[in-house]
């Protein structure tokens, strides 16, 4: 059975396979688009349909990277704070010790 398709009925559903739409004799020459190729566009498409795909994956590295981030911040600021209340146990421990030695030789 070697019948064309037809618009309703394609052979194929592959726009690469399918043949060129020829201008009718019925309409006056310029009066449609000249043919052009869509090899580009079907190339950027699946690219783009590709890069879809791993968006997902990409906003979660991102997110991942962010609360990575966000809890190294506030490690960080534990550390500093518990360094801060050390420095200040450890003064006043030392004026607690020179009161004691300046009370001692008072006497």
């Amino acid at each position: 059975m070697n019948t064309a398709g037809t618009i309703d009925r394609p052979l194929t559903h592959d726009p690469k396979k399918q043949a060129p739409m020829k201008p009718s004799t019925s309409e006056p020459t310029g009066s449609a688009i000249p043919d052009f190729t869509t090899t580009g566009a079907n190339d950027s498409r699946e690219n783009r349909t590709r890069e879809m795909q791993l968006i997902p994956e990409a906003l979660a590295r991102a997110h991942m990277r962010e609360r990575l981030q966000e809890a190294e911040r506030e490690r960080q600021a534990a550390r500093l704070a518990t360094a801060r209340r050390m420095q200040r146990r450890a003064e006043r421990a030392s004026l607690r010790a020179r009161r004691a030695l300046a009370m001692a030789v008072m006497q």
